[in-house]
Formats: C-alpha cells, sequence, structure tokens
C-alpha cells in the first residue's frame, strides 16, 4: 500500500467559462487526447442550448449536473459467504465523476447528427429532470432504498 495518498493535480479553468469542472468535464468527453475537439464539441453544444432554449447555456448545464448528481449508491459487501449489497453516502469529489460520466455516457447513446447535438440535448433534458441519465440516478437511489435492511452492515 502507499504510504501517502496520491496528490489531486489541479486543473486549469477552461477558457470560457473560467470553470475548473467545465475543464474536467471536457476531460472525461476526450477521445485520444483530441481535447481542442472536445472543448468545439462542448462550446458548440452551450451555444446550440443558448439559441434553442434562449437560456445561459453554462447556467443550465450546471443545473442539469446538480439533476443527474446521485446521493446513495449501492456497494457490495461480502459478509460470512453472502454478498449484500449495502447503500452508502457517495463521496462529494465521486458525486461530481459520476454525474458528468452519466451525462456523457446518454448523450453518446442518444439519437442525432453530431456529439454536439446530443450533448445539447442530453443537457436540456436533465435540467428539466428527464432524460437518461437522471433516470439513472433515480435507479441508483431507488436501488439504494430496497437495500437499506442492510445499511446496519456499513
Amino acid at each position: 500500500m502507499r504510504k501517502q495518498a496520491a496528490k489531486k493535480i489541479p486543473l486549469a479553468p477552461d477558457p470560457r467559462f473560467n470553470d475548473v469542472t467545465v475543464t474536467r468535464f471536457i476531460n472525461c468527453m476526450m477521445w485520444d487526447g483530441k481535447k481542442s475537439t472536445a472543448q468545439k464539441i462542448f462550446y458548440d453544444a452551450m451555444d446550440k442550448i443558448d439559441k434553442e432554449t434562449e437560456e445561459n447555456g453554462y447556467e443550465l448545464w450546471k443545473q442539469a449536473i446538480v439533476n443527474v448528481t446521485p446521493d446513495l449508491e449501492v456497494r457490495s459487501r461480502r459478509i460470512g459467504g453472502a454478498t449484500f449489497q449495502i447503500p452508502t453516502e457517495v463521496r462529494q469529489d465521486r458525486k461530481l465523476s459520476l454525474s458528468i460520466k452519466w451525462i456523457i455516457r446518454y448523450s453518446r447513446e442518444r439519437n442525432g447528427k453530431s456529439m454536439a447535438e446530443k450533448l445539447a440535448n442530453e443537457l436540456i433534458a436533465a435540467s428539466k429532470g428527464e432524460g437518461s441519465a437522471v433516470k439513472k440516478k433515480e435507479d441508483t437511489h431507488r436501488m439504494a432504498d430496497a437495500n437499506k435492511a442492510f445499511a446496519h452492515f456499513r
């Protein structure tokens, strides 16, 4: 085991919104190290949101992240030969990580011409409390609620 916890490397804020969370989102969306392509997709999605909804795309994106962020999840734990799904609270850093991953995953699975269009549609749906990413959060909470009888094993 390590003697010291791994250090978190601080991220540089993105050029347009000056937000570290946006940089994190873009980094998660990036494939093959093509950061400029990922940035273009993200900023195009923000512009599409501005046009379609007449709202600020950045504020809508933040609302979508909040709506998708889970509070509880289940973790498998082996006790006496049986494996139990134990509901646990999600760490703050993991909450953001999960919500970003879910939004990106379900926007990739959407139907649409470009990734920017798919991402924009998923973000609009998530900000309204709809869409696949929000459904994933609700399923996770439902699973944790169904297994709350095993919470004492925590």
